[in-house]
């Protein structure tokens, strides 16, 4: 199944997050990936920033994918708490 269809994967690697609230003026992304590194890792690269405009990067390198996707599922958790909606 496609994830349009309502079902989330079990252990994603990309995510995107949105916050859209007009009355306060705000609209912003937040997106999330899991790559492979070239050292053997991986790493987590998170994006943010408004929508329409070029976000913030930063990379978080880990040791191995599983402990990336755990950051990842984390870090959605946190954002999802502050509005954030996928």
């Amino acid at each position: 199944m496609a994830p349009s269809d309502g079902q989330r994967e079990v252990f994603p690697t990309r995510l995107e997050m949105r916050r859209v609230d007009p009355a306060r003026n705000m609209k912003r992304f937040y997106l999330m990936q899991v790559q492979p590194d070239l050292f053997g890792g991986t790493s987590l690269v998170r994006e943010w920033g408004r929508i329409g405009r070029r976000g913030r990067v930063l990379v978080e390198h880990h040791p191995d994918e599983g402990q990336a996707v755990s950051a990842l599922l984390r870090r959605a958790r946190a954002k999802g708490r502050r509005g954030y909606v996928d």
